[in-house]
């Protein structure tokens, strides 16, 4: 199979923390780590919460600096390899399952 598909397992997404409970209108930041072995030309990271898109990031290779579409209470940030999202004042509807989906372009 890596014969046929040479870049397979060439992206590799770490999200932290695992769980967390926050009270509300508490501070919170999750982390999604990208390694890429290979490089790339696009990355869009997005993050979800269940079904629904709450923030998108996209880079690209020759500028570096992110292209951001988020609402303005949700603080996205890119950092070398890693993207935090913040909510400054978490509220009782934040809760919830939140997942990191990044799309690697090569």
């Amino acid at each position: 199979l890596r014969a046929l598909f040479p870049a397979a397992g060439a992206l590799q997404v770490k999200q932290d923390p695992g769980e967390v409970q926050v009270a509300e209108g508490d501070r919170v930041a999750l982390e999604c780590q990208v390694l890429t072995t290979e490089p790339w030309e696009r990355l869009r990271l997005e993050w979800m919460k269940g079904q629904e898109e709450l923030c998108t990031i996209i880079l690209n290779c020759s500028s570096r600096a992110p292209h951001t579409r988020c609402p303005l209470r949700l603080r996205p940030a890119w950092n070398s390899s890693r993207a935090t999202l913040s909510l400054r004042r978490a509220l009782g509807s934040d809760a919830g399952l939140y997942l990191c989906r990044v799309t690697l372009e090569i």
